[in-house]
């Protein structure tokens, strides 16, 4: 090499090493540098003051408790209180005869319960008299009361707001045998009642059964059916029909035996709908505790709310028994008892439906005045192969015992002469 080449390569290494060593100090004055300004924040954050937590509030200080905040009831916005909204009531009140009956309800039309409501009933002359709803059921009935027009409001209730201030009604000097249009605040369901003490008719012709009936059809002139109620249990209506049945009368509801509530058969819905897509026909039948003409009216009523819907071929039928002695109407002499049954069969019969009166032979004969009922349809109870009743009838239940395809127990038979 010569010595040109020789000068040049020792200048390049030297020059590499001063890079070298200036990387190296410049790189060692910065990070003692970062270590100086580290010191420096750690010694400023040391002489800073603590922030002590004072009641109520908490400290910034990292070290203390970081959920220290929690427990400060004034941290967290207080929840809002907003007030519920008022409900808007009504009243709806009719007049069957000499009565009132004033239902509270709101905006949905249904029954407002629990609440000590008052009405003020005002007459014509000025007068006003106050009535409370003691029960809390939301419907106030009133009786007697002197036919004449009055104006009725509910007396403020803090919570709620009035549609209305007052209400007329017209009491009726006597009965007119017309729908109470709101019965349906009424009725009640299984679930809020007793079923054991309210639903107990007792079957006389059961009790007065000869042991010569027979479980099939006994005419051959005659339409043969069934009556069933809830106690019959989930019917297959295409068995029933195929097995023969040419139609049934069905159990809408009845009142009950102690209370006196309306009550619907829980599978009355069920049972109608069911056998009329099979094709038969069908009547209606409803078992009475009434002790009144009025309360006939409300059960009649019952029956055309819950029946509107269908097509009946056959009539509907009062059903008039015993209740095993303690029931409200089984002391009902004959007089009381055969009024009862013409104010519900001509409630029906005016609102364009058949009507009828169910009973044993030995009812119809010492129960009621059976003359009373020429102009309406007769369904006689008697268990025997051959019916033995002196006066006219158009159906008759002949057994008890019965059985047909597609009812699991033991059923009513029932032929009937007349071509409804």
């Amino acid at each position: 090499m010569d010595s040109r080449l020789k000068n040049q390569a020792v200048a390049v290494a030297v020059i590499m090493v001063l890079l070298i060593v200036t990387v190296m100090v410049v790189t060692n004055m910065t990070q003692k540098k970062n270590n100086n300004k580290d010191a420096a924040k750690d010694q400023e954050q040391e002489q800073m003051p603590v922030i002590e937590a004072e009641e109520g509030e908490y400290g910034l200080d990292p070290k203390k408790d970081p959920y220290a905040f929690l427990q400060d009831e004034d941290f967290f916005e207080p929840e809002k209180e907003y007030a519920q909204p008022e409900i808007t009531l009504s009243l709806l009140v009719s007049s069957v005869e000499k009565d009132m009956r004033v239902n509270v309800v709101n905006g949905r039309g249904e029954l407002v319960a629990d609440h000590p409501f008052s009405v003020k009933v005002t007459d014509a002359n000025g007068k006003v008299r106050n009535y409370k709803d003691a029960d809390q059921d939301g419907s106030i009935y009133i009786a007697p009361v002197e036919p004449g027009e009055y104006q009725v409001s509910l007396v403020e209730t803090e919570g709620f707001l009035l549609a209305e201030e007052q209400v007329p009604v017209s009491v009726k000097e006597q009965l007119d045998y017309t729908v109470i249009d709101d019965i349906s605040f009424l009725i009640k369901s299984v679930d809020e009642i007793n079923e054991a003490e309210e639903d107990t008719a007792i079957n006389a012709a059961e009790l007065e059964a000869d042991g010569t009936e027979i479980n099939r059809p006994l005419e051959q002139d005659a339409l043969f059916g069934i009556d069933v109620s809830k106690h019959n249990n989930k019917i297959d209506w295409e068995s029933v029909k195929a097995a023969g049945v040419d139609f049934v009368i069905i159990r809408c509801g009845y009142r009950g035996s102690k209370s006196g509530y309306l009550v619907e058969d829980p599978r009355f819905q069920e049972n109608i709908e069911g056998a009329e897509a099979a094709g038969l026909k069908v009547g209606i039948y409803f078992f009475t505790q009434a002790t009144t003409e009025v309360e006939a009216v409300e059960e009649a009523s019952m029956v055309l709310t819950l029946c509107r819907d269908y097509k009946l071929a056959l009539p509907i039928f009062i059903d008039t028994e015993g209740a095993g002695g303690n029931g409200r109407a089984d002391r009902l002499d004959k007089e009381t008892r055969t009024k009862v049954c013409r104010a519900f069969c001509q409630t029906i019969d005016n609102n364009g439906f058949h009507a009828g009166v169910y009973a044993s032979k030995s009812w119809f004969e010492n129960n009621l005045d059976a003359t009373q009922f020429d102009n309406y349809y007769i369904w006689l109870a008697q268990y025997s192969r051959q019916a033995t009743y002196g006066r006219h009838y158009d159906l008759w239940q002949y057994t008890s015992s019965g059985t047909v395809d597609g009812i699991t127990t033991r059923v009513d038979l029932d032929m009937c002469y007349t071509n409804f």
